[in-house]
C-alpha cells in the first residue's frame, strides 16, 4: 500500500504567513503540521510516500527530504496549479501504479492517527473508504449526507446549504478503481477535479464505497483559530521537560518543555507551553497553550494561547493572545509621545489594536 500527500495550495486563509511560507509547514507546538501525517502514515506501516508539491515545493524538499529520517521513502510530484484533489491522483498515476493508497491531506491535523481506518480498508473489499467527522461549520468542508443505514446518499465540496454537519476528512482510501473514477469527471464550476465528484462516480457506477465516523479530534489547520486550536490539543499532552536554563527568579509551573539552549531569567511560564532550542525569556510572562519557537527572544512581554515561529522577537508588548507571529518578525513597544501604534503590516493581513 502506498500514501499520497498532498503539500501543494496556496494557504490564502493564512496569508500574509503563507505568502513565504509552505501551509502544510506551519507549527503546532513547535513541529510542522506535515511532519504529523507523515508520521501517522509510516505508523500505519507504509512506507512508500508520494508528495504533490506546487509553488512551495522547494521548502516542502528541504524540510522533508528523501523522508529517511520518518521512516520512509519520498517520491516528490509537481502540479503545475491547484486544479483539485482529484488532478493530484491523475498526475500521481505512474508512482501510484495498481496498489490501493491512501490520499492525506498535508495541512490535516488527525489525533490517533490512521492506523485504524487503512486496517479497516485492507481487511474489506471497499473500493473507497471516506473518513466523516461531526463539525460546526460544515459549510467549509466536503460534506457528506448518510441514510438510516450508513450509506451515503449524497456528497458535496464545500456547499452553501449543506445537508448535515458529517465533514469529509482529508484523510481517504483508495483502490486503483478511483484511477477511472478521476479520469470520468469534468472539471467543477471553480475549475477543478473535485475528488467528491471521483467519489459520487464510484458510487453511481456500483463500487463500494464505505464512511467511517471519526470520533478522536481532526483539524484543518487552513484557519488561524483551527490552528491555535491544534497547537492547545497538542500541548494539553506535552511531557514536562527543563533542558535549558531557569534562574532563581522565575516561576516555571505545570507542563512545560524547555529545549536545550533556552534561557528563562525573571519571568512566569505557566504551561502548557513549549520554548524553543536557544529561546531567550526575559522579564515576561508565558502563559498556557503558547509556542515560542527556536532562537526567539521574548522581554518584558506578555504573552499567551499563541504561536511565535523561529527567530522572531517580542520586546514591551503589554499584553499578546490569539496570535500567530510569523518568522523573524519584531514586535516592540513604541518608546516616547504621542502614545501611538506603528505598524508596518503586509498585505492580507489582520491586526486588533485596543484604542
Amino acid at each position: 500500500m502506498k500514501a499520497l500527500v498532498l503539500a501543494g495550495g496556496k494557504g490564502t486563509r493564512l496569508r500574509p504567513l503563507t505568502h513565504t511560507s509552505a501551509k502544510q509547514l506551519v507549527p503546532v507546538a513547535n513541529k510542522p503540521v506535515l511532519h504529523y501525517g507523515l508520521e501517522a502514515i509510516r505508523d500505519a506501516g507504509i512506507t512508500s510516500v508520494g508528495i504533490i508539491v506546487g509553488d512551495t515545493g522547494n521548502e516542502i524538499r528541504e524540510a522533508i527530504g528523501d523522508g529517511s529520517r520518518f521512516g520512509i521513502d519520498v517520491t516528490y510530484i509537481a502540479q503545475e496549479a491547484p486544479l483539485g484533489l482529484a488532478h493530484c491522483v491523475l498526475i500521481a498515476r505512474d508512482f501510484l501504479a495498481d496498489e490501493p493508497f491512501v490520499m492525506y491531506l498535508g495541512d490535516n491535523f488527525l489525533i490517533g492517527g490512521i492506523t485504524g481506518p487503512v486496517k479497516v480498508f485492507r481487511q474489506s473489499d471497499y473500493d473507497a473508504q471516506i473518513l466523516l467527522t461531526k463539525v460546526t461549520e460544515p459549510r467549509f468542508y466536503g460534506v457528506a449526507e448518510l441514510g438510516p443505514g450508513g450509506e451515503i446518499l449524497s456528497l458535496e465540496e464545500k456547499p452553501d446549504r449543506p445537508r448535515s454537519d458529517l465533514a469529509i476528512v482529508g484523510v481517504y482510501t483508495f483502490s486503483p478503481a478511483i484511477h477511472e473514477a478521476v479520469r470520468a469527471i469534468a472539471p467543477s464550476a471553480r475549475g477543478e477535479l473535485e475528488i467528491t465528484d471521483a467519489i459520487k462516480w464510484l458510487i453511481d457506477h456500483g463500487f463500494r464505497v464505505h464512511s467511517h465516523l471519526v470520533s478522536g479530534y481532526w483539524k484543518d489547520t487552513g484557519r488561524l483559530q483551527d490552528l491555535l486550536e491544534c497547537n492547545r490539543i497538542v500541548l494539553e499532552g506535552l511531557e514536562p521537560r527543563i533542558l535549558g536554563s531557569v534562574d532563581g527568579l522565575s516561576e516555571v509551573t505545570g507542563r512545560v518543555a524547555l529545549e536545550p539552549g533556552a534561557i528563562v531569567e525573571n519571568s512566569v511560564i505557566r504551561g502548557p507551553a513549549i520554548i524553543g532550542a536557544c529561546a531567550k525569556i526575559n522579564g515576561s510572562y508565558i502563559g498556557p497553550y503558547t509556542s515560542i519557537g527556536a532562537g526567539c527572544v521574548v522581554e518584558n512581554t506578555e504573552v499567551e494561547y499563541a504561536i511565535v515561529l523561529e527567530d522572531s522577537t517580542l520586546r514591551g508588548v503589554s499584553r499578546l493572545t490569539y496570535s500567530l507571529i510569523g518568522r523573524n518578525v519584531e514586535v516592540t513597544r513604541s518608546e516616547g509621545l504621542p502614545n501611538t501604534h506603528q505598524l508596518m503590516i503586509g498585505d492580507h493581513s489582520r491586526v486588533q489594536v485596543q484604542a
